[in-house]
């Protein structure tokens, strides 16, 4: 029974991680789809994040 407190704590920190390591990549692909130099690149920036955030384009 003492393992399940270990455990949830390791599942916590885990989730914490993956979550700021999410939120990460979305700032750099935002980054790059309002900084990218060629229009190419900010479409495919915009796109990506389209996906990441799970939106529909419009």
């Amino acid at each position: 029974m003492s393992e399940i407190p270990q455990l949830l704590y390791y599942a916590a920190a885990l989730s914490g991680c993956a979550g700021l390591l999410y939120t990460g990549v979305l700032f750099v692909v935002a980054l790059v789809s309002v900084l990218a130099r060629t229009p190419e690149r900010r479409k495919d920036a915009r796109t990506t994040l389209t996906i990441l955030v799970r939106r529909r384009a419009r």
